[in-house]
């Protein structure tokens, strides 16, 4: 379990099909095999660690769901480790369990922040509401409004300055996990697994 708050940015040193190395600091620090972590929201396990690097497998089935397939050498991602028992939850609760991706359509600054609008599927957009909680690639934020093909965050400089959004713009996929409370109720409540198709 992860809370979306993001530890740091990470670099991808090298790529194939099946794994990925990232060159890191902050979570090295008690990293080890075994271990989960959140890679631009994704729950991966740790497979090799080196002095600053670490390695990751992927499967078929997380590049299906996420958007991680497009990653190039260089590319920064958003890294964080599992949370701990009896930690503050500054976030929310996040599975690190991508429900699919959505396009960034709008990246506008209000002020002191930016407004970023994101074009996502309605299969998904039912599970987000306007000032709940939505994890774009692997960052807790809120959601200023929605309906159901599109949704806003508001992005403070603090989070567009250490997350891979400050990174991305128009055009550009994002990894979504959405609000895991919302799929338990629409379960308990219509008697029926919720399921998420890939389209």
């Amino acid at each position: 379990m992860f809370t979306g708050l993001v530890e740091e940015l990470g670099v991808i040193s090298s790529i194939s099909q099946t794994d990925i190395w990232i060159e890191s600091s902050i979570v090295m620090d008690d990293l080890g095999v075994k271990d989960s972590i959140s890679v631009n929201g994704a729950c991966l396990t740790v497979v090799s660690v080196e002095e600053n690097l670490f390695k990751v497998n992927v499967v078929p089935e997380t590049l299906r769901r996420t958007d991680l397939g497009d990653l190039s050498v260089g590319d920064k991602v958003n890294l964080e480790r599992a949370a701990q028992l009896g930690g503050r939850l500054g976030g929310h609760i996040v599975q690190g369990h991508v429900d699919g991706t959505a396009q960034i359509t709008a990246y506008v600054k209000e002020g002191s922040a930016w407004l970023i609008d994101f074009e996502i599927s309605k299969n998904l957009s039912r599970y987000i509401v306007e000032k709940g909680f939505v994890c774009v690639d692997g960052a807790s934020l809120t959601v200023v409004n929605c309906d159901e093909n599109t949704f806003t965050i508001a992005l403070i400089p603090y989070t567009r300055d250490n997350t891979v959004l400050g990174y991305k713009g128009v055009g550009n996929s994002v990894n979504i996990e959405t609000d895991i409370i919302g799929k338990y109720i629409e379960k308990l409540s219509t008697g029926n697994q919720t399921s998420i198709d890939l389209d």
